[in-house]
This record gives C-alpha cells, structure tokens and sequence, in this order.
C-alpha cells in the first residue's frame, strides 16, 4: 500500500497521525505509576504467570509417556 502513494501522501499521513498523538491527554509518570502499580498489585491474585496454572486447568500439561520399544 505505501508504494503505491506518493511522498507527498505519505508525509500528510504522517502529519495526521502526528495531529491525532499530539491531541492524547498526557499524564505524568509519577502518577500512571502509582496507578499501575495498584492495578498489577490488586490483579496478583488472578495471575496466571504469577500464580501458576492448575494441572486440571494446564492445556499444555503432558497428557502421557510416550515409550519407544
């Protein structure tokens, strides 16, 4: 798609995007911070990389041995 539009297009796309980023309200990061900190910390508990996966509930758990005679 992009070789198909001329530098000029791409350079308006470019300014557009750039447009639509400048308008993102911005926060500081002492505050998102904190903010993410208390999302990972309440969420903990359900974490499966923190916690672990129950065998029961393992998709990926061995399901035998397989012996070659």
């Amino acid at each position: 798609m992009a070789q198909e539009l001329s530098e000029k297009e791409l350079l308006r796309m470019e300014v557009e995007q750039l447009k639509k980023e400048a308008r993102n309200p911005r926060a500081p990061i002492s505050k998102t911070g904190r903010e993410i900190k208390g999302y990972v910390e309440a969420h903990a508990g359900n974490d499966p990389l923190l916690k672990g996966i129950s065998e029961d509930k393992n998709p990926f758990k061995e399901k035998g041995t397989c012996m070659i005679n």
